[in-house]
């Protein structure tokens, strides 16, 4: 009887270190699955210039500690429980008059922000230029070859009009996208990836919008978030779709798209469509220059745009669907008649542990 005690406790001990291995492989997979989202950069180990800063510590938070950890209730009874998190939604606006002009003397009393039609109340107003965290994206495709001098020369003159104080990566793609300089502040840098081009391959354009847009939400210093997106084709190669691209960027305090579409026959009316979506769901803007020497203009332009946005916020309350919320702001200033907002169109709110 001892014998066969023992054969069975040998045989739970086996099913248990089983069980562990199982657990351990699955973690390691979904581990991988997260780290798929990133953007590879062209070398397997980046320069150290390259490299992404550490993120800041909150004050207060011990050195390790997560920023958000599971919090118990006492009708929770040691249970940990999800919850919606009510966060405040931040809007990035620009105004522009009758004439395309922008408009930048507005005051908090100027803007109406409503959701899913409902008016909601404004807690928190600026109009200040302040530092943004901006992913330059540029199609490296075989048809881009004879542009690149003239576009590297329009994004550097963009970066070097914007806040000394931004941060900034470069992302050249055809088929993948490549993030040839992280996060920085250093022209110089930045320069020495924009002219690391291949130019051949497909354009899988939606994959690095999706990829760009999640390595800047990794960026934990800047909360204003801009991508600008250079292309001459439209998407043949994209594992993502339009509508999933988009629904992507439609997070809370996502980043706000710009896109300049280079027009030649690759160029479709469903091309440009695809870029006019993009940007107009985030509030930025589509540009489709007739030839290369209006891209320079352009980018100052955008450069202009982006330090002149308002920020506002408002808090919608706890009882908002879990689905897409409509967002429609309006502005109205003494000397204009009609104003123009350009922001987000709405946004998913997403769901965290509390």
């Amino acid at each position: 009887m001892c014998r066969n005690l023992n054969s069975y406790l040998r045989f739970l001990e086996f099913r248990f270190f089983c069980l562990v291995g199982l657990a351990l492989a699955l973690s390691s997979w979904s581990t991988a699955q997260d780290d798929s989202m990133g953007l590879p950069p062209r070398t397997s180990q980046p320069p150290a210039s390259a490299q992404q800063q550490p993120e800041q510590q909150a004050p207060g938070q011990q050195s390790g500690q997560p920023p958000i950890s599971p919090v118990q209730s006492s009708e929770d009874q040691g249970r940990f429980v999800f919850k919606k998190q009510v966060q405040e939604v931040v809007l990035h606006a620009t105004v522009v008059d009758d004439y395309g002009r922008l408009v930048t003397s507005l005051d908090r009393s100027g803007f109406s922000v409503y959701q899913n039609g409902q008016p909601e109340t404004i807690t928190s107003f600026r109009r200040e230029d302040v530092p943004v965290a901006i992913g330059i994206v540029i199609d490296n495709s075989g048809s881009m070859r004879d542009k690149r001098a003239k576009v590297n020369q329009a994004v550097l003159n963009l970066i070097q009009a914007s806040n000394s104080r931004d941060e900034i990566f470069v992302v050249n793609f055809s088929q993948t996208p490549y993030l040839d300089q992280d996060f920085t502040s250093d022209v110089n840098l930045l320069q020495t990836a924009l002219h690391q081009v291949s130019t051949r391959g497909s354009t899988a354009l939606y994959d690095a919008v999706v990829a760009s847009d999640y390595h800047l939400r990794n960026n934990p210093r800047l909360d204003k978030k801009v991508l600008l997106v250079i292309t001459d084709g439209q998407d043949n190669m994209s594992r993502e779709t339009l509508q999933e691209a988009l629904r992507k960027l439609q997070s809370n305090k996502g980043a706000t798209l710009y896109a300049i579409g280079l027009m030649n026959e690759g160029m479709t009316r469903s091309g440009r469509e695809a870029l006019q979506n993009l940007a107009a769901s985030t509030g930025g803007g589509a540009y489709f220059p007739q030839n290369l020497d209006e891209v320079d203009s352009i980018t100052r332009s955008i450069a202009r745009d982006i330090r002149s946005q308002y920020t506002l916020a408002y808090n919608p309350g706890p009882n908002i669907g879990s689905g897409y919320q409509n967002i429609r702001v309006e502005a109205r200033g003494q000397n204009h008649t009609h104003l123009t907002v350009r922001t987000r169109a709405g946004y998913y709110p997403g769901e965290t542990v509390k």
